[in-house]
């Protein structure tokens, strides 16, 4: 089986499984983890900076969809992409994690690759990307022997047809999933060119505020097409599409509650005039 080589690994977090473990650990203790998941989590939404950022956040999420009960699957929507870009997909191989190596989900990798077009990755010939990477460690320690299906959804109401169809092949085949979609929030500061309130107390104020708030909202509020409305006109997620889908995805699976664990930037950690939000979202459905 071909592997799909871990870019970020070494940089973004730890390269030692031995480390890895210990970071989650203390995830799983981090203070700032204000909210309570369910035990009938089905999806999520997760951040994708590096670990010493978000990395409690994500943690936190997937943990909660692990504590549903076993998967065979874990479907990943991410990848920063444009509306206009094309879909991208693996269809087997591997992807390497510094706890061992997650099978791609061939069958239900292929399934959706009959009904939708998709720019066909391998393990040899792909786009470096942070978004679905910074989160396999968490899926692997959590899920074991579960399976995976990375996906990249351009931020465009046809991507979210995908988001369904994917619960059905896996309805169809009688195979268990959990969802997650990757996105940061607010870029603002002059290292991302976005500072429509200037700069200080005030632009950090309004991001956490207001710019944040109104995607956060709109995730919880369960309407994926209103995530992407949203994003586009306030440049609040980088990856909308990756979010909108995964929702889409959630609610067809059942989930009929959003619960916001967490929320923060990547200013609380460094301080600066350039900083990021995050956030993290679990799905569930009601006992």
């Amino acid at each position: 089986m071909e592997v799909r080589r871990a870019v970020f690994a070494g940089s973004w977090y730890p390269a030692q499984p031995g480390e890895c473990e210990k970071a989650i650990q203390e995830f799983l203790k981090d203070p700032s983890i204000t909210g309570e998941a369910p035990e009938s989590a089905v999806g999520g939404i997760v951040p994708h900076a590096g670990w010493f950022f978000s990395g409690a956040i994500a943690c936190n999420v997937i943990h909660a969809l692990a504590r549903a009960g076993p998967a065979d699957t874990v479907v990943l929507f991410g990848m920063h992409l444009h509306a206009a870009s094309p879909g991208y997909l693996m269809l087997s191989g591997a992807w390497e994690t510094p706890f061992g190596s997650i099978p791609i989900d061939s069958e239900l990798a292929k399934g959706i690759a009959r009904a939708y077009d998709f720019k066909v990755e391998t393990a040899d010939h792909f786009t470096p990307d942070n978004t679905i990477e910074l989160q396999l460690p968490f899926v692997k320690y959590f899920f074991k022997d579960v399976q995976l299906l990375p996906v990249g959804v351009p931020p465009h109401p046809d991507a979210l047809a995908v988001g369904k169809a994917l619960v059905d092949l896996a309805n169809h085949a009688g195979k268990r999933i959990r969802i997650l979609g990757s996105t940061d929030l607010t870029h603002y500061g002059g290292n991302y060119g976005f500072t429509p309130k200037g700069r200080g107390p005030k632009a950090l104020d309004w991001v956490k505020t207001e710019n944040d708030a109104a995607i956060i909202e709109a995730l919880i509020g369960m309407n994926p097409h209103e995530v992407l409305s949203v994003a586009q006109s306030r440049q609040n997620a980088c990856c909308a599409g990756a979010a909108a889908t995964a929702l889409e995805a959630a609610k067809a699976l059942g989930a009929e509650r959003a619960h916001c664990l967490a929320y923060a930037t990547s200013y609380d950690k460094n301080p600066g005039e350039s900083f990021v939000g995050y956030t993290g979202i679990v799905y569930s459905r009601i006992p």
